[in-house]
């Protein structure tokens, strides 16, 4: 399958090309370490207020994204991320965009059928999943860390799209970003225990390691819940981009913070343009 998650020329990020191309007035994909103003250790395209940066560089990074994509920065719209399976409604843009005190709270998935409303949200390893459903133009953000996973938040997100706007799980789009791969992400049995009861085939997603641990797909894992949700394998995009093995591009959390944990963040981001152009395409 091609990589749906194309660089941008000359842009500090990447792009989910066959969706933007299928869908006029669509913006979707996700940032590059490069590219911005923050300084060392969290230069230099860091979009996340939460790590420790200088706020006035992330809004800084995070309005020179909004200029690339021609969106209003007032359009960006946040969620505080607690590694949960909670998701939300948007029904006004603006939540995060400047200041943690504003974030939607207690929520790890954001959804809206607004135009000029831009959902980000931010990783330096876990998964980020986008979802488009065509017929109502309805558009969603979750991000999935392990805990998110095994609590089937890409479950959660179908069941909102199919209450909300009516959506046929067979026609919905889900794109799932760069992150790190079952290459990199190794887990204790702790972890596993929780993997075995979060989806009927997780087999396919663990590889065994040294001392009795595991190698853990992410990515894998969350098809196999997808899968389950009702959402056919061909409406799955999925990368090959592993943020723990290119550093050069991603921030990698497990790969290169230490035990400091300091290290900054991307984000992954989709919007409308606006209602004229919105989506509705077969």
């Amino acid at each position: 399958m091609k990589e749906p998650f194309v660089m941008a020329e000359e842009k500090p990020f990447l792009h989910l090309q066959e969706w933007e191309e299928r869908f006029p007035g669509l913006v979707a994909g996700f940032t590059i370490r490069t590219g911005g103003v923050s300084e060392i250790p969290y230069g230099s395209f860091n979009m996340g207020l939460h790590v420790g940066d200088d706020a006035a560089h992330v809004v800084t990074n995070r309005k020179a994204l909004a200029e690339h994509l021609q969106l209003p920065f007032e359009a960006w719209t946040c969620a505080d991320q607690v590694h949960g399976n909670q998701v939300c409604r948007v029904v006004a843009s603006g939540a995060g965009r400047e200041s943690l005190e504003n974030v939607i709270q207690g929520t790890d998935g954001m959804y809206t059928e607004k135009a000029e409303v831009l959902l980000a949200s931010f990783y330096a390893d876990c998964v980020p999943l986008f979802f488009l459903d065509p017929a109502s133009g309805a558009i969603g953000l979750a991000h999935a860390g392990w805990k998110g996973t095994v609590g089937r938040i890409a479950e959660e997100m179908v069941k909102a799209f199919e209450t909300e706007y009516h959506a046929n799980r067979d026609k919905l789009l889900v794109a799932i970003g760069p992150s790190i791969g079952g290459c990199c992400y190794e887990v204790d049995e702790r972890i596993m225990e929780r993997v075995r009861e979060s989806a009927k085939h997780w087999e396919g997603s663990v590889s065994p390691s040294e001392n009795g641990r595991y190698m853990l797909d992410l990515r894998k894992l969350n098809t196999e819940i997808l899968l389950e949700a009702g959402i056919s394998k061909a409406n799955i995009a999925t990368t090959d981009w592993c943020t723990s093995c290119r550093t050069d591009l991603f921030f990698s959390h497990r790969k290169e913070a230490g035990a400091a944990g300091t290290t900054g963040r991307m984000a992954s981001f989709i919007g409308w343009k606006n209602s004229h152009q919105k989506g509705r395409t077969s």
